[in-house]
């Protein structure tokens, strides 16, 4: 996709995101795409993919909206090459975001570990009450 510009349902085909949450990225500012087809077509560059690639990480782990418009900014100006001051600050708050998404992430864990014992249950009582009508 680089050096090109590709529309709205090829970016939804390469990301898994449906048309209306692209939309719905645009309307709320965390992604614009970077130009318009003469027909008013939506043209996103790779960049604007990343953007969208980097929210929809995010999505699962439960980020806000604020949250994600953050870490763009984040990046953004991180990407800007801004003064050893600035990219202090910066560093320190991709710390913060990095810090909760581990969190996050180890707290998914701990719901998966639990959701796995239960399935496991289940197949032992189903496995057991097939042995049962086996039995009869």
């Amino acid at each position: 996709m680089s050096g090109q510009h590709v529309q709205i349902g090829e970016v939804a085909a390469s990301t898994g995101l449906s048309l209306r949450t692209i939309r719905y990225y645009e309307e709320v500012g965390l992604v614009t795409p970077s130009a318009r087809s003469t027909g008013g077509f939506r043209l996103y560059a790779a960049a604007d993919v990343d953007r969208l690639e980097l929210v929809k990480r995010m999505k699962p782990l439960d980020f806000s909206l604020d949250d994600m418009r953050d870490l763009l900014r984040v990046v953004d100006a991180l990407d800007a090459g801004p003064t050893s001051e600035e990219r202090r600050e910066l560093l320190e708050r991709l710390h913060g975001l990095h810090g909760e998404a581990a969190e996050r992430v180890e707290s998914l864990r701990r719901k998966l570990t639990v959701a796995e014992q239960f399935a496991d249950s289940l197949a032992v009582r189903l496995g057991d009450q097939r042995s049962r009508s086996t039995d009869a």
